[in-house]
């Protein structure tokens, strides 16, 4: 039963990575109608795209405060409001600015989501299973965008005004969503770090009734081991090894290239050849085989372990990253009937979500202290998303001006540093609890 329990709160949590992942994608579907709404010039339409990216760095920023003050739950509750709110507005504004407003809203969900839903999940979770229910988190995000695709093309066409009901319909998921955290309990870690030890003891019974009064014990004293040392500042010199990791493993994610792939797989497959709806179909392949090891890599997280992952991962990364610059330094785009780099780039997907896809969310959320533990998030889903920005920014003209064999090549480098990163810094986390975790990674 108590499985059963942080199975169902999981879940509940998880969706808001399904709101992430489709509030993310379903613009793709209204963006050319709203550009033609509003007359919005090249400018004006770039802004308008990424103004929920921006809220999303702020989100990410910023999401850790009312994390600490207001509490996991009640803050994943203002989130569904933020997320409910997003929607409604922007399908039913007449106002391009007000249109800007409610996506920089549902920008500020998505940010705030990715730090404590994790958050959240990894501090109910008990060791043996915390990578299957945080990596929940990733499978949602990936499920919401596989989800916001076929959502557009089911809704395309039913009217003058089919873009309404694309950004609309997300109402659905977030008022369930908000409805749902109501059976969601506090997480027992913050509970009692506001000195609520009673109120903690008992979620923490119904996780594990024969580990309560020993989980509270080494709880209060992690957390008073912390304060003791001056434990509020993240940036405490016994924090440096969990803020390296967290900030280092962001990092990594993103010059991997994968959101230059997912934002531009078209382009980069129109770059090899393919006609356009060629182009357009094998992106659609990207999305479903993200799909299939986000879920398959869930059945190997807690046994294999993070770190194992991860070392598979870079080098299947290394290899395929490296084959697709190759192809595009030899201009050999006509092997496999011309399907040479997106059959590769298929491949780099598959390693990808099979490892840093599914690791990290679960990774960061595992290596800070108690106290600390919401502005650690805060920190590597910020820089998680300032380096998103950053590379989606940046790769239109760095595949233009450098070409697509020395873009792919910096994206090669990049793993190979990861891969030396795994080896030689990465802990492993798998089966250990957060307490016991804290004692290997912080300096006392």
């Amino acid at each position: 039963m108590k499985n059963n329990k942080v199975f169902f709160w999981s879940l509940v949590v998880a969706l808001g990575g399904f709101l992430f992942g489709f509030d993310t994608a379903v613009i793709s579907g209204a963006e050319k109608a709203i550009q033609q709404l509003w007359g919005l010039s090249p400018v004006q339409h770039g802004f308008t795209i990424a103004v929920a990216l921006i809220g999303t760095v702020f989100g990410a920023i910023f999401g850790g405060i009312p994390s600490d003050r207001l509490g996991r739950r009640q803050t994943l509750i203002w989130i569904a409001v933020l997320y409910f709110v997003s929607a409604l507005g922007a399908a039913l504004t007449s106002s391009w600015e007000l249109f800007m407003l409610f996506r920089f809203l549902g920008g500020l969900g998505v940010g705030a989501s990715s730090v404590t839903a994790p958050l959240y999940i990894s501090e109910v979770s008990p060791p043996e299973s915390r990578g299957r229910m945080v990596s929940m988190f990733q499978f949602n995000i990936v499920f919401g965008i596989l989800a916001a695709y076929l959502s557009n093309y089911l809704l395309t066409g039913t009217g003058a005004q089919d873009w309404r009901w694309m950004l609309g319909v997300q109402v659905l998921p977030a008022l369930a969503f908000f409805l749902l955290l109501f059976r969601v309990p506090e997480s027992p870690r913050w509970l009692i770090g506001q000195g609520r030890v009673e109120d903690g003891r008992r979620v923490l019974a119904l996780i594990n009734p024969a580990r309560a009064d020993e989980d509270v014990t080494t709880i209060l004293t992690t957390n008073a081991t912390d304060a003791a040392q001056g434990g509020a500042s993240l940036f405490a010199r016994q924090y440096r090894t969990p803020v390296l990791l967290a900030v280092f493993f962001a990092v990594f994610n993103q010059v991997s290239g994968i959101n230059a792939i997912i934002y531009f797989a078209p382009r980069i497959f129109e770059m090899t050849g393919l006609g356009k709806s060629s182009a357009l179909l094998s992106s659609a392949g990207l999305g479903l085989v993200n799909f299939a090891f986000t879920l398959l890599a869930r059945e190997f997280i807690d046994k294999v372990g993070r770190r194992q992952l991860m070392l598979i991962g870079s080098f299947g990364l290394i290899a395929t990253l490296g084959l697709v610059s190759w192809a595009f330094y030899s201009g050999n785009f006509q092997a496999f009937g011309g399907m040479l780099v997106p059959g590769l780039l298929f491949v780099y997907i598959a390693f990808f979500a099979f490892s840093q896809g599914a690791v990290i969310w679960v990774f960061i959320s595992e290596i800070f202290p108690n106290t600390v533990r919401a502005k650690g998030q805060a920190l590597g889903s910020s820089t998680h998303w300032v380096m998103a920005a950053v590379i989606a920014f940046t790769f239109p003209y760095l595949a233009e001006r450098l070409g697509g064999g020395h873009t792919f090549a910096f994206f090669t480098v990049m793993m190979v540093c990861q891969l030396f990163f795994v080896f030689r810094f990465m802990p492993e986390t798998k089966n250990t609890s957060l307490e016991q975790l804290e004692k290997t990674l912080v300096l006392h």
